[in-house]
């Protein structure tokens, strides 16, 4: 009888689906990671997970350990389930800007959360810098230890997207894959997932998919770390090189704004029954982009980064979309039925 030992058996070999409207708008065939279907709902559990078996493997996280992070969210909920299968506990710094849903999910998951003022990352009083510092304190006071996880600088991350991402999109199109295509928060799923597919073959093209306000899209094409505008989308944009990015195999990048991403987002939950967050519709825009690109008759890979219940009191809000003049789907925005309910 097959069965998984743990929950952190189930982390990974994410199925491939064809996104039906987008392969038909460019010719090609699309297609989506599934990583929402992780344990913690999001792919940045393989990150979690492979953090905390190196740590384990070099000894620095002890039974009943404390695994701190600085997160946007979704790390942190991989980090707490990975942490909760173990036996750890998990410490969270997380910017008050991130949507409530996570922020219950952390709770839910018994993390202790610490929420800060959003301020970018020169300012020492940045999450990742806290987390960072509130790590070193716990290390000293806490009788069984903790560690800093350091998502962004550590490469534990790109490792957990070489060792399986690449490997699984490989596997799974047969080798017949031209392009892959990744927003950038830390950089370990593009970086990670490129390094491997191009050791497979160095012709696979890559790009990252920008938001605005981030300044990967002018790193990679100009070598200068600028950015202009902004965003709605979380937990992607990245205004400094991480070493999960440096020397990444990185071909190409593409901006992509919330005007062009929010369509996406809206058609693949209308059309496709997938309900998906804003950095999967970044994705997928880059994705299309790419298509175009290359011409008719390619496979594009892109992530399926988590899913949209993660932002309904934004990215799926009337009020907050209106105020930030975005468009709305009439589905959305149309709240009474007019169905008559046959009551007896």
């Amino acid at each position: 009888m097959p069965f998984h030992s743990n929950v952190l058996a189930a982390i990974g070999n994410t199925p491939l689906i064809r996104l039906k409207r987008a392969s038909e708008e460019t010719g090609c065939t699309i297609l989506g990671k599934a990583e929402f279907l992780n344990p913690g709902q999001s792919v940045k559990d393989r990150a979690a997970l492979f953090i905390v078996k190196d740590a384990i493997a070099k000894g620095k996280l002890q039974p009943g350990g404390v695994i701190v992070e600085g997160t946007a969210g979704n790390t942190g909920i991989g980090l707490s389930v990975v942490a909760n299968a173990l036996g750890f506990r998990t410490v969270i710094v997380i910017p008050e800007t991130q949507s409530v849903e996570k922020k219950d999910a952390l709770r839910l998951l018994s993390a202790e959360l610490i929420e800060v003022p959003a301020v970018p990352y020169r300012d020492p009083n940045n999450y990742v810098k806290i987390s960072g510092r509130l790590a070193e304190e716990l290390a000293k006071s806490d009788p069984n230890g903790a560690i800093w996880a350091n998502q962004f600088d550590n490469t534990a991350n790109r490792q957990a997207h070489i060792e399986t991402t690449s490997q699984e999109i490989w596997a799974q199109t047969e080798g017949r894959v031209d392009g892959f295509v990744a927003a950038v928060g830390t950089g370990g799923t593009l970086a990670g997932t490129a390094i491997g597919l191009k050791e497979k073959n160095s012709a696979i093209r890559t790009a990252a998919a920008d938001p605005l306000g981030a300044a990967v899209y002018s790193w990679i094409k100009t070598g200068e770390l600028k950015a202009h505008g902004g965003s709605i989308t979380e937990g992607i944009g990245q205004n400094r090189v991480t070493a999960n990015l440096e020397g990444a195999p990185i071909d190409d990048a593409y901006e992509i704004s919330d005007e062009e991403m929010l369509p996406i987002v809206f058609d693949l939950m209308q059309h496709e029954g997938l309900c998906l967050g804003g950095s999967s519709g970044i994705n997928v825009a880059g994705a299309i982009r790419m298509a175009k690109e290359m011409g008719p008759g390619h496979t594009i890979v892109t992530i399926l980064c988590d899913y949209g219940t993660r932002y309904q009191s934004k990215l799926f809000n009337p009020e907050f979309l209106r105020a930030k003049n975005l468009p709305i789907p009439p589905w959305l925005g149309n709240k009474s039925s007019t169905i008559t309910v046959p009551f007896q």
